[in-house]
């Protein structure tokens, strides 16, 4: 049985990536010739093309469209198995790819990620934050924060803690328009929407031997809460928001809680990651640090209010 050429499939992940021939072989430490005879060998020995190539431009094939993953994945395998083994022996030093919601990453981050950087000065951390779930494998990201009920995926999942969340509106609004006593009260009031869901999807709220559904509606739907909380404060309706958003206009009393003797399912803070269990040493250093302060920052007094029913 032949080994696989994975010198041809390491040149065809980094052509692919950059682009550019040219590029490749500047990120992989080789000539562009070298390169190119890497991939042109591997294509004749899979019978089909994986890149296009003209005087300007290369572009992947569909065939090789298809392959590009397995070939990501070889070429992470191959270098964190490199980087495990000299985890131990060396600093932690180069790139990790972060992903957090943008809320998040915003009023939680910076501190842990500061922390973390003035331990281990050679490592450099790229943050994308996005209120959308990227696909981790298909766009290179090393860990990613999700606030979510997790639903089966093949990602690597470690729970960090519950995500508490409140029902809030501005004592304005209340007063105008009264305050639900009971959850089926909300259908008489304008809902602010915020999450990854469907508009129409519904809110399912519990207390002791009593559950109630509730269909939200209103003329706003999002998938930031930022921006949420003027429009709260000036009156726009009620919301469910993380506390980590609200916190600060809950403080100030600019929005109260109010159906607080009832609860939505739970949700939690993950820190996911892509599914092969070999990781470089740096990567492997972050996530435990970010497990741990996360959870002690999460574990504060937001935890005793409702949690929040997506992510």
């Amino acid at each position: 049985m032949a080994l696989p050429d994975y010198e041809g499939w390491a040149c065809f992940a980094a052509v692919a990536d950059s682009g550019s021939f040219t590029a490749a072989a500047a990120t992989l430490g080789l000539s562009k010739a070298s390169v190119s005879k890497a991939v042109t060998r591997l294509e004749a020995s899979l019978g089909i093309t994986l890149l296009h190539r003209s005087s300007r431009t290369v572009t992947v094939s569909t065939a090789g469209a298809g392959l590009l993953g397995e070939a990501q994945a070889m070429v992470a395998a191959a270098t964190a198995a490199t980087e495990a083994a000299r985890g131990d022996r060396v600093d932690l030093a180069g790139p990790i790819r972060l992903s957090a919601p943008m809320s998040f990453g915003i009023k939680v981050l910076g501190a842990p990620l500061a922390a973390f950087l003035d331990q281990h000065p050679a490592v450099e951390i790229e943050v994308m934050l996005s209120d959308a779930r990227h696909d981790l494998v298909a766009v290179g990201i090393d860990l990613g924060l999700r606030i979510a009920r997790m639903e089966d995926s093949s990602l690597l999942a470690r729970t960090i803690a519950p995500v508490a969340a409140s029902v809030i509106a501005s004592p304005a609004y209340l007063d105008r328009h009264g305050t639900p006593r009971h959850p089926l009260d909300l259908a008489g009031h304008r809902l602010i929407g915020y999450g990854h869901r469907e508009r129409t999807m519904p809110l399912k709220f519990h207390r002791a031997g009593e559950e109630a559904t509730v269909i939200p509606t209103g003329p706003l739907f999002t998938n930031n809460g930022d921006i949420m909380i003027p429009l709260l404060v000036a009156g726009g309706g009620i919301a469910v928001l993380p506390d980590f958003i609200a916190e600060q206009a809950l403080a100030s009393g600019a929005v109260v809680r109010i159906l607080t003797d009832w609860s939505l399912p739970q949700s939690f803070l993950h820190l996911l990651s892509p599914p092969s269990r070999l990781r470089p040493a740096r990567v492997r250093a972050l996530s435990d640090h970010l497990v741990d302060t996360l959870k002690r920052s999460c574990s504060g007094a937001h935890a005793q209010h409702l949690a929040l029913g997506s992510g």
